[in-house]
């Protein structure tokens, strides 16, 4: 009997996100183990029952379970991909107008995660303003948010249909914030290895419609962002070494960056950027430290500590 790479992975969150991240682990065998927590103990187990009937069907290995949020303690990675009920009626840096619903749930689960240091994908939204608060409130040093890691893989696949080449043959970065503030590294773009001139104005309208257009037809976004955390996952569990560019501490924020892993460390690799785009990526880290700082104010939140020295990666 061939056994699953990790003992255990952990989701929190039985929404759109979570249910298509528990589908993909349940058939991509990359664990044996899913715990399952979410806002209530019915939808967990409605989670569990559904996964399971997958299990059966296509004869994964995988054995999911209803868990409560400290038994993930005992996982070696943990998803987390919940939302707070609120009607989100921004036009602009949509995004960042969940922070305040979003912020005490984020804030009571590092509460019961504190101590733990293994690996944490966080996936809700405002990632880069979320994954600081989990960070610093429960002081794990693996948070990572996968929002930059989705916006790449969207630019990627956009360029190589525009351009009419395969996927592949693209490489490029989405860094700085996963909303209005994204940066896209055009500057050191390459298609089969060689610059090339690239058709960057319809490019970026359509990467910033892309997560309305999809809310808009099917409620949410799912896939997408399940893609990113799964391969989030593999890198962050050096499982494959590689490049991810995932929110992470750099310079007294959390912002999406390319993060080379190897063996499961990551280490940043910052593109090379032209004039504009530097500007662009101090504008995104002003804007999300002055987020953070309003954001806690707001909502009288005192973090008890920041990222520990030496773990900035």
């Amino acid at each position: 009997m061939t056994t699953a790479p990790v003992h255990a992975i952990g989701i929190i969150g039985a929404g759109a996100v979570g249910q298509t991240v528990a589908t993909a682990l349940c058939t991509t065998g990359l664990t044996e183990r899913l715990l399952i927590a979410s806002r209530t103990k019915e939808q967990a187990q409605a989670l569990v029952a559904d996964i399971d009937d997958l299990r059966e069907a296509t004869g994964s290995r995988l054995v999911p379970h209803t868990a409560t949020v400290t038994d993930m303690h005992a996982c070696q990675a943990i998803v987390i991909a919940v939302r707070a009920a609120f009607t989100n009626t921004a036009r602009t840096d949509v995004r960042l107008a969940g922070a305040s619903a979003n912020a005490p749930v984020i804030m009571r689960l590092a509460h019961q995660l504190r101590g733990y240091t293994d690996t944490v994908v966080l996936v809700t939204n405002p990632i880069d303003l979320m994954t600081r608060l989990f960070a610093e409130t429960s002081g794990c040093p693996r948070a990572y948010g996968i929002g930059s890691n989705l916006d790449s893989a969207r630019y990627r696949s956009i360029l190589a249909r525009r351009l009419s080449v395969p996927p592949a043959a693209v490489s490029g970065h989405v860094i700085g914030e996963h909303g209005d503030g994204a940066v896209i590294c055009a500057h050191a773009t390459t298609v089969h290895g060689r610059s090339v001139p690239l058709p960057l104005q319809q490019t970026r309208e359509e990467l910033h419609a892309r997560a309305p257009q999809i809310s808009a037809e099917i409620g949410r976004t799912r896939s997408g962002p399940a893609g990113a955390a799964l391969s989030a996952l593999r890198k962050a569990l050096a499982l494959d070494d590689g490049l991810e560019e995932l929110s992470a501490p750099y310079d007294g924020v959390h912002l999406g960056l390319p993060l080379h892993f190897e063996a499961g460390q990551p280490t940043v690799q910052l593109p090379t950027l032209n004039a504009t785009e530097r500007r662009q990526l101090t504008a995104a880290h002003d804007k999300l430290r002055t987020a953070y700082q309003d954001l806690t104010t707001h909502l009288g939140i005192s973090v008890p500590g920041s990222t520990a020295p030496g773990r900035t990666p």
